[in-house]
Formats: C-alpha cells, sequence, structure tokens
C-alpha cells in the first residue's frame, strides 16, 4: 500500500466497526414521487427463452426451485450468514465466494422477465417476484456474503434495471395494485440501498481497478433512472469517476491496463450501458468520453481474427456486465462492435461475422438497426490493416488471402494495472496462433481465482504461456492470488513491414535478476507464410541456467511428430501447421499432467481440460539463441 492508502484504509476499518454496530439489517422505506418511464426498446416478438436453467460456471442452477443465496454449489459448502466484511473470501474456508456472487447478480433474472413480456403468463412474473423476496428475505443488509462486494451491488442494480425495463414497471403498477405493493415495500427500497452502500463505501487506491468503473456505473444508473434522495451526488460521483477512469485506465490507443483481454468486454458494457442510460435521461457525457470509447471498440475491432474471436491474454472469469439471452453462437465482443458501428458510423468496425443482435435491438432499436444496416462491411477482417501496433505493446498480424487469414498476437505488454496488476499473467513475449479464425496456439486461460492455490499459480504463470521460463521463477514474483510484485517492463524494439516480409522485436527485463535479459524477434515471411522466431538469452553472468519453453496447443488440435524436433498440426476442419523447434532442444509432448502442472487448458472460468504442449527444457551456461519455425500450409 502506499502512504496515502494507509489512512483510507483505517477509516474504511472504523467505518466498518460502526457499520456492524449500528446499520446491520437496515431497510430503508422510498417514497418516489413518480417511476421511471421506459427507455429501451423491445421488439413486437422474441423467444423462446430458456427459464428452467441457468449455468453457474458450467452447473445448471434449478429455476423452478428456491435458490439458496450462500450455497456454493460447486464446492457445495455454504457461507456463514454474519456480518459481511468478517466474511474470508479470499481462502476455500466456507466455499468459493466467486460461485456464490455469480448466482446472486441475478442475470437469469432478465430471461424470465423476458418470458413473461412475450407471453403474458403470470407465473414468469410471479416467479420473478418470488426470486426478488426470497432474496430480500436472505440477505438483510450487511449480513452474509453478498453485500461484500461493490462490483456485485452494482452488477444486481444493472440487472434490476433491465427488468424493470423489461416489465414496463411504471405500466405494471398502475394495472397490478399487488406488484405496485411489491415495487414500493421490497425492490424500490433495495435498490436505493445498493446505491447508498455504493456511494460510502467507494474502491480507492490499489482496488481501484475495474471495481471502481463498475461500482460508478452502478451507481450512475440508480441514480440516473429513479430519482431518490441522494441521486444528485451519486449521478455526480458516478459520472465523474466514469470520465475519469476510462482515460486513467486506458491508453491513448484504448488498450485496456489492466491486460486482461476478456475483461475488455466485460468493462465496455459498464461504459456503454452507462452511456444510454444517461443520455436518455438528460445526463450528457463529455466528447472525451465518446472519443475513448471509440478508440476502446478500434482496439477490439483490431484484435479481433476473422471470426471475430478475441485471444485470451491475462485473467477471465465469464463476467459479463449484463445479459439478455443466452446464445452459444454469438461473441460479446461482436455485439460490443455493432453497438460502436451503430454509435460512430464506422465502416472500419464492421465485418461479415457481425449481424444486429437482441442486446443492440434493445438498446437502439430500429433506429440502430437501419445505421447498422447502412455501413458497408469494411472492417480489418476483409483484408485490409495487416500490422496493428498499440503503444501498450500488443503488436498483432494479420495476413490475408484467398486461403483466408493467418493471425499472431505478440505480446510486449506491461504486467498489469497498479501496483498489484491483479488479472494480468506473467506472459511478457508470448505468442498466439489464430488460422482462419480457429485457434492454434494458444494462451490456456484462468481457471481460477482464489480456490486451488496450485492451479492458480500455473494458470497466471510464466510457464502456462508460450514464452520461455527461466530457472523455473515466473517473470515476476507472484505474491498472492491476484498480487503481484517486481514487475517487469517490456520494450518493442523494432516493428517493419516490407514488401516480403513484416519484422517484430521485443524485450523483456522479467529475468534481469538472473543475470538473463530475453528478447524475441519474430519474422513473417509472406511467400512462404512461415514465422522465423528467435529467442536470444543475453546472459551476464557464468551461472548454469534451466530453461523451458513451451507452445499450448488448443485442445482440438491434433499434433504428430514427425522428426526430432518437428511436429505437424491439424484441424479437424481447418489447415496444417508445421513447427519445427531449434535442433539444439529435444521436444517432448506433455498431457494432462499434475506434477507438475502442465498441459491444460481452460476455456471458461472453473472449469479446465487436459490440451498439449511442445515443451522443451534446456541447460545451459552463457549467452545462445533459439530458433522457431511455424509454417502455415
Amino acid at each position: 500500500m502506499s502512504v496515502g492508502e494507509i489512512p483510507y484504509r483505517v477509516e474504511q476499518m472504523i467505518q466498518k466497526r460502526w457499520d456492524e454496530k449500528f446499520r446491520v439489517g437496515k431497510f430503508p422505506m422510498v417514497d418516489l414521487d413518480q417511476l421511471p418511464d421506459s427507455i429501451l426498446f423491445f421488439p413486437e416478438s422474441a423467444g423462446p427463452f430458456n427459464t428452467d436453467h441457468y449455468y453457474i460456471f458450467g452447473r445448471p442452477l434449478d429455476l423452478n426451485s428456491s435458490i439458496d443465496w450462500h450455497y456454493d454449489l460447486i464446492s457445495e459448502t455454504r457461507f456463514p450468514k454474519k456480518f459481511s466484511y468478517s466474511i474470508d473470501t479470499r481462502t476455500e474456508k466456507h466455499g468459493i465466494s466467486k460461485v456464490v456472487w455469480e448466482i446472486n447478480r441475478l442475470q437469469f433474472l432478465t430471461r424470465i422477465c423476458l418470458a413473461y413480456r412475450y407471453t403474458g403468463d403470470r407465473i414468469y412474473l410471479r416467479r420473478f417476484v418470488d426470486f426478488v423476496e426470497s432474496w430480500h428475505r436472505e440477505n438483510p443488509y450487511l449480513l452474509g456474503v453478498n453485500w461484500y462486494s461493490n462490483i456485485e451491488l452494482s452488477l444486481r442494480i444493472i440487472t434490476w434495471f433491465l427488468c424493470w425495463e423489461i416489465l414496463d414497471v411504471s405500466t405494471l403498477c398502475e394495472r397490478d395494485a399487488g406488484f405496485r405493493s411489491f415495487t414500493e415495500s421490497i425492490w424500490l427500497p433495495l435498490l436505493y440501498l445498493h446505491g447508498e452502500h455504493i456511494y460510502r463505501n467507494p474502491s480507492r487506491f490499489s482496488s481501484a481497478n475495474n471495481h471502481l468503473i463498475a461500482e460508478a456505473a452502478g451507481l450512475f444508473i440508480v441514480g440516473s433512472y429513479w430519482k431518490f434522495k441522494g441521486s444528485d451526488h451519486w449521478i455526480k460521483y458516478g459520472q465523474d469517476v466514469l470520465n475519469r477512469e476510462m482515460q486513467l485506465q486506458h491508453t491513448k490507443d484504448g488498450v485496456n491496463r489492466e491486460e486482461a483481454s476478456e475483461y475488455i468486454q466485460f468493462i465496455t458494457d459498464f461504459f456503454l450501458i452507462s452511456l444510454v442510460v444517461g443520455e436518455r435521461n438528460g445526463q450528457k457525457f463529455s466528447q472525451n468520453y465518446y472519443d475513448k470509447l471509440h478508440q476502446i471498440f478500434k482496439y477490439i475491432s483490431d484484435l479481433s481474427d476473422q471470426s471475430g474471436r478475441v485471444p485470451y491474454y491475462g485473467d477471465d472469469d465469464d463476467g459479463k456486465a449484463f445479459c439478455l439471452t443466452e446464445s452459444d453462437h454469438y461473441s460479446n465482443f461482436l455485439s460490443l462492435l455493432v453497438s460502436g458501428c451503430v454509435l460512430f458510423e464506422d465502416s472500419t468496425l464492421k465485418s461479415g461475422s457481425m449481424y444486429y443482435d437482441f442486446k443492440n435491438e434493445v438498446l437502439f432499436g430500429d433506429r440502430g438497426r437501419t445505421a447498422f444496416s447502412n455501413l458497408e462491411t469494411n472492417g480489418y477482417h476483409e483484408g485490409g490493416k495487416t500490422l496493428m501496433v498499440r503503444d501498450e505493446g500488443h503488436l498483432v498480424l494479420r495476413s490475408h488471402d484467398e486461403d483466408g487469414e493467418i493471425y499472431l498476437h505478440f505480446d510486449a505488454a506491461p504486467l498489469g494495472y497498479l501496483s498489484i496488476a491483479a488479472h494480468g499473467h506473467a506472459d511478457a513475449l508470448s505468442i498466439i496462433l489464430h488460422v482462419d479464425g480457429i485457434p492454434f496456439i494458444v494462451d490456456v486461460g484462468t481457471y481460477t481465482y482464489h480456490s486451488e492455490p496450485p492451479w492458480r499459480a500455473y494458470f497466471k504463470g510464466t510457464l502456462a504461456h508460450n514464452t520461455i521460463r527461466i530457472d523455473r521463477q515466473d517473470q515476476a514474483a507472484n505474491a498472492g492470488p491476484c498480487l503481484w510484485l517486481d514487475h517487469y517492463n517490456s520494450t518493442v524494439n523494432h516493428v517493419e513491414e516490407k514488401d516480403d516480409k513484416i519484422v517484430m522485436s521485443a524485450t523483456h527485463d522479467g529475468y534481469e535478476k538472473l543475470g538473463v535479459l530475453h528478447t524475441r524477434s519474430v519474422v513473417f515471411e509472406k511467400s512462404s507464410e512461415t514465422f522465423i522466431i528467435t529467442d536470444s538469452l543475453d546472459v551476464s553472468n557464468e551461472d548454469q541456467h534451466f530453461y523451458e519453453i513451451p507452445f499450448h496447443l488448443h485442445p482440438e488440435i491434433v499434433v504428430s511428430k514427425v522428426a526430432k524436433s518437428d511436429f505437424e498440426l491439424t484441424h479437424p476442419e481447418g489447415r496444417t501447421v508445421d513447427v519445427s523447434l531449434d535442433p539444439i532442444l529435444n521436444a517432448e509432448l506433455v498431457n494432462g499432467q499434475r506434477e507438475p502442472i502442465l498441459g491444460w487448458y481452460s476455456g471458461s472460468f472453473l472449469q479446465k481440460r487436459n490440451t498439449n504442449v511442445l515443451f522443451c527444457q534446456l541447460q545451459k551456461t552463457g549467452s545462445f539463441k533459439l530458433t522457431t519455425h511455424i509454417r502455415i500450409r
């Protein structure tokens, strides 16, 4: 912690002791002069919607029965109903808090409300009311884990805002006295209490990352949409934070500084939904806000391959800022780019893999559909820009021809944001390779945060990335599940595109403490569609060092060893990739190894499966170079 953070933490501790003594169980009375009118758009027909089950990290939650709001359905344990801030959420003492929080985001409620809107069947309305009443009854203020984190309160606010819009509550209350009584006695006081709690407990200093953006969005929306006592303060605080943090937490090119690609869609949705609610309630955002949002959309477009797939880097916990329907076939990144097309009328954001989805229909209606349809498909995915370089150190090569697309992401970015770099991975100079929208060489994901510490350490560590680990140490010091110390520095040395090739080179100093400097150059020869990767290890001492060189493959890739250091990678629906490792290396295939952990892939949070790794080890003294050839056939 910085010196300035210490008095803040002391003040928070005193406030929490006060709250434990005087505010536990508090529930306000709320009287609104007027209920808000609808500001979103819903088509005349939609559905069907799955209202039987909602999946929590791959496990089904039964929506036809009551829910235990404190129960971790993965660990099959229950969090205690005691003062929220005294509960251990950082270990597995009571279970996995993330699982409980995911349930309590209540994002399944939007489907139930949509089912009522489009069928008129009151069983869905009754189910919605029952769930909210149950949540209220089982979660007294400041009792239990569900009041622990502001980000969870904000996500519930956004869910309830969407439910309010779907149900058209103002109209419903006029014709349904029972629903009006529920709204006035339970739902509105819950919304007010969530806003008041966020306002009293802001994130600051080392915790002021995506949590600060999320809580500002929730606070701004609850203050802007419902005119509560305190709304003016909530609006000002929320909008000021959103304006400021959009600039602070992104580079001038729109790169999110947390260095976690999946968090980009999560964070951008907070900015998007806040803009929509604010603009339609008379709270305009600054031109700087619009300009930065446009830059973020451009980065998403640049980072996407031809299928709209964004490669993993950094943490991913499957988080969504808001959900309307369930879709297994559409990416929220693509949906965001559709939103960008509508907001900025920018044809470079549009690709052939996009369509005007339900989420954008709800946000922008027929006007948005027309704006999207009128744009020509003119994105990079159709063969424009070949090389994308971002100031933060993300290098993307995208080569198009009649056969398809060759896509390589080269990571020369910092470790993460702020002093703790909470969601960054130690992945300096790692590469990711997609061919025709199919992942071949991949980042293996995240798997877990606070549960199963050895697995957390592996998935965020250097060995789980396509770079070089030295002396079995990470490139930075792993000091906890979401804490890094001794951050490395990465430097882009050279980027150049010529008629016949593209050259990229970068260095990181994460192993300077060992006396080793790692430089990696990537050359793409256009005519042969071959990557030549040269790793230079500049060693300043006489010590013998131990090097590990992995190339992690997507689980769908079939690998065959054709010679001592030569491998053939194939996909059932794709092309073939030949990998030739340096002749001084003896390569082996590792798959699903547990001691030590190696050969695993996590496509979703708290889910993992075994996968192949081309794995090499080398002990050597002095400086040397390794050369790897990757040819796409």
